[in-house]
């Protein structure tokens, strides 16, 4: 990690990257409470009309970092107390964890989730929690305890879901880091409508727990920031085998920000505006055909091709459904009238799915699965939109239609995300440019098994282009 060529200033904080910040903490340039005072006063400034972190924790965060500025500058870990958000499904020791749900609201959490331990002890100082929907569910980020997350690039925009108080506290200067979860693109669809990096790494990169369904692949934890170094970066402090998740992996020889660094170039890529399988706006897919024909300048083959996603839809659907009815069949049981009418539909038909309606949805996700092995045997990369749509007002709970098709569920417009996630790929949202009304449109870029390291490698060598012109 190298030090910035001009001296470090501490004027405007809040502009710097996560990595610079880092840097001047291990100098001792600046000091966790300076950055936490920087950050207060920020969130003071702008988030009443944004409503990104509703829960604030900042007498915790500054015993935190009194206690971490007691140890030497080499112990204080990979973040060496740089503060961290934390999403409103993640537990953090006595803070209030509501998930968005009234059953929850007043609920301070007795202990932390096991991503939330490694991140403390690689030195990130929690300070705030960020808006979510409901028990996370919805691509928008709205829920009766907290209310709407306005997006900062226009506050009668949604920020999509769930992540989507992570992305607007970033995009709004309100976090230099802040962690996210995604199934159905709930870090990258709030990453793409607020024009900052959110990645879904591969399933057991970041220790997940404690669950009452550890075996439960559809869901991940992941980094979000401003721009894919710090993205990497927060992926190195967040990544550390953990023995009470079954699916947890070791942490890379070699971290994933110095890969990152390497600027490693992509030699064949593939680029599809749906995937197959949804409708998408024009100029959406305009905008992310012109990004992908970068790498083509770039020295990569660009072919308009896309794998064969035939069956995703019921697939996917199937098997969110039974993972409702694992996580909150109980809950909703004995709090019927708690939740949300797109929650209890997800919920009721899990409990009332057959076991041929299981098996078959696993044996398509197998399929798909294997056609994408097969795929990513000729291709380094698959680029497609984030999203399907630019950000569309707040008060809409949902997108229910797309260039004249209407969609039956709340979730249809997310096919070109969820469809990612059931194959369980890593997948990433860099800002890519902007429709003709000035909001951000993302480029969603996926990459082979476990291929995390290569991915923020190619993102990175796509940002550095962006920054070009």
């Amino acid at each position: 990690m190298n030090r910035a060529e001009e001296p470090f200033s501490k004027t405007n904080l809040i502009a710097r990257s996560a990595l610079q910040l880092v840097v001047a903490l291990r100098c001792e340039q600046v000091s966790p409470h300076e950055l936490l005072d920087a950050l207060e006063q920020q969130i003071n400034l702008v988030d009443g009309a944004i409503n990104a972190l509703p829960t604030l924790c900042f007498k915790r965060a500054r015993k935190h970092a009194d206690a971490l500025m007691q140890k030497p500058v080499s112990q204080r870990g990979l973040l060496c107390g740089l503060p961290v958000a934390i999403k409103d499904l993640n537990q953090v020791a006595g803070v209030i964890i509501s998930m968005g749900s009234p059953i929850f609201k007043d609920r301070v959490a007795i202990n932390s989730d096991y991503m939330v331990e490694q991140i403390e002890q690689q030195g990130g100082i929690i300070y705030a929690i960020s808006n979510s929907p409901e028990f996370g569910a919805g691509g928008n980020t709205f829920n009766d305890v907290y209310g709407f997350t306005r997006n900062p690039k226009d506050l009668a925009m949604t920020v999509a879901g769930s992540s989507g108080g992570a992305a607007a506290a970033l995009a709004s200067g309100s976090a230099w880091l802040a962690q996210g979860s995604d199934n159905a693109g709930s870090l990258r669809s709030p990453a793409g409508y607020c024009g900052i990096v959110g990645m879904r790494p591969s399933i057991g990169r970041v220790a997940n727990g404690p669950s009452a369904t550890p075996y439960d692949s559809m869901a991940v934890n992941g980094p979000m920031a401003r721009n894919v170094e710090d993205v990497a970066l927060f992926l190195d402090a967040m990544s550390e085998e953990d023995s009470r998740d079954p699916f947890s992996l070791p942490k890379p020889k070699i971290g994933f920000l110095t890969t990152a660094q390497m600027r490693k170039r992509p030699l064949k890529v593939a680029f599809s505006p749906d995937l197959g399988i949804t409708p998408v706006d024009p100029e959406i897919a305009s905008i992310c055909e012109q990004a992908a024909m970068k790498f083509k300048a770039m020295g990569a083959q660009v072919d308009f091709v896309s794998p064969d996603f035939t069956g995703v839809h019921s697939s996917y659907q199937t098997l969110r459904a039974h993972s409702f009815a694992m996580a909150l069949g109980g809950l909703y049981k004995d709090n019927p009238s708690s939740f949300k009418a797109e929650i209890v539909e997800n919920i009721e038909r899990g409990l009332n799915l057959t076991a041929a309606e299981i098996a078959q949805a696993e044996l398509t996700r197998g399929v798909l699965r294997a056609r994408m092995g097969v795929f990513f045997e000729d291709y380094d990369l698959l680029l497609c939109p984030t999203s399907i749509v630019p950000p569309f007002p707040v008060e809409q709970r949902y997108v229910d239609s797309c260039n004249g098709v209407e969609f039956s569920t709340y979730i249809d417009w997310l096919a070109i995300v969820y469809a990612i996630t059931l194959v369980s790929l890593p997948a990433l949202s860099l800002p890519c440019g902007y429709t003709e009304s000035g909001m951000p449109v993302g480029l969603q870029m996926i990459c082979r098994h476990r291929g995390d390291a290569d991915l923020l490698s190619y993102a990175l060598s796509l940002q550095d282009q962006f920054g070009e012109e």
